[in-house]
């Protein structure tokens, strides 16, 4: 359990970090990454299935995962914000 959660903290950070590098410029900070991270996990476990992708298993597949659904968060609230 404590494994699980510590692997969900390093997957937020480098997929959150990753994620404002392409669409901001810049990291959030490293709270800020981590949030940014899970909540893009949450949202590619959600939406990669509906669209019948499927990266694998593995650290790896997790941190493209979280990556693509971080990526999506920004830009939804990049849209959001210039409204």
């Amino acid at each position: 359990m404590v494994q699980n959660f510590i692997i969900w903290i390093v997957v937020g950070a480098i997929a959150g970090w990753l994620a404002g590098m392409v669409v901001k410029g810049g990291g959030f900070g490293l709270i800020g990454d981590i949030v940014v991270g899970i909540v893009g996990a949450v949202i590619a476990g959600w939406l990669l299935p509906q669209l019948g992708v499927a990266l694998g298993s593995g650290f790896v597949a997790a941190v493209i995962d979280a990556f693509i659904g971080a990526v999506i968060l920004l830009v939804i609230i990049k849209l959001v914000k210039r409204v």
